[in-house]
Formats: C-alpha cells, structure tokens, sequence
C-alpha cells in the first residue's frame, strides 16, 4: 500500500491553501514518501511575508521586482508545502508526486531525496529564530503526514545536501518539533 489517501484530492490536505505548482512529476512505481526534508527560504533574501515564494513555486516570479530575482530567474523548484511566518499553511504539491525541493541530495545511502521524501518550506533564513505559529502549523502538519504516510524520519535539507546547503539553519529549534531529530 503507497499511502492511506483515498479519493479525487488523493495527497492533497484540505486544511491548507492549495495553490498548485507545475515544477513536479511523479515518484518512481516503487517509491513511498517516508522521510520529510524540512527547508528555509525568504524571497528576496531575509524578507517575509511577499509573493516571492509562491511566485518562485508557480514561475512567476518577475526577474524585474529585486536584482536577486535575475539570478534565480528559469530556476525549477517546489516543495508540498509552505508555512508562513504567522503559521499560514500553503500547498504546492500533492503528496502523492515528487516535489523538486531537495536537489543533489542523499538519505542512508540513497540518492534522490524527492523520488521518497515530502519536502515543507518554512519562511524563514538562517539569521532568525522561527515563530511560535509556524512550530505550531508544523507540528499539526507533521501528525498528519505521519497518519497518511510511512514517515521514518524528519531531516533538515542541510543533512541530506551537507556542504550544499544551509537549511532550516541554526536557529530551527529541532526539540520543538516532534520526534525531530
């Protein structure tokens, strides 16, 4: 069994804004999501709150609003989801496909982290502490993920793309989180 989901919204949670994005595809045959890879990102660089993520996510994003904007312009990437600095959760890919969040990345030996992982952004750098509402959303996001899914382990992107990246940094405090790392 790939997951417990059943129904027309197969991976798609009703308690988040569902704001589809088309940088997915689907997991290999084989492939359960069973690892969820936790990330930061702030569009531009250390501002919250803007459209920049979601423009990112959807290829929007207009090269001409921040000078940051021109260097990750053609960029290709999502995540299932997103949670904002007030605890707003956004959906950009069903759990059922393979979000582009991980990149160049390895779990226990395994390559290719989005073919078995479910990839959530906290809006967020690694200069800030997060907000209470957004361990709050994670947490509620976190058991139902476990109640669908096979889920091991929970992993920052810094731990499956070492030297890489940074992500969620070094004020995500894992001891807040349930059964984090």
């Amino acid at each position: 069994m790939r997951h417990r989901d059943t129904g027309r919204d197969e991976g798609w949670l009703p308690e988040a804004r569902r704001v589809p994005s088309p940088n997915c595809d689907e997991r290999p045959a084989d492939a359960v999501a069973r690892l969820v890879v936790i990330h930061a990102i702030s569009l531009p660089p250390g501002e919250f709150g803007g459209p920049g993520i979601i423009d990112l996510f959807t290829n929007c994003l207009d090269p001409d609003a921040h000078s940051y904007f021109r260097e990750i312009n053609g960029l290709r990437v999502s995540a299932h989801f997103l949670v904002r600095r007030d605890g707003a959760l956004v959906q950009f890919v069903s759990c059922a496909q393979r979000a582009w969040h991980a990149g160049v990345s390895s779990w226990k030996g395994q390559a290719n982290c989005n073919d078995f992982s479910i990839g959530i952004e906290l809006e967020g750098c690694d200069q800030l502490a997060f907000e209470d509402a957004q361990y709050l959303t994670l947490n509620r996001l976190l058991d139902e993920l476990r109640h669908r899914y096979p889920i091991e382990a929970l992993a920052g992107h810094s731990d499956i793309a070492p030297g890489r990246k940074t992500d969620p940094g070094p004020h995500f405090d894992w001891h807040r989180v349930g059964d984090g790392s």
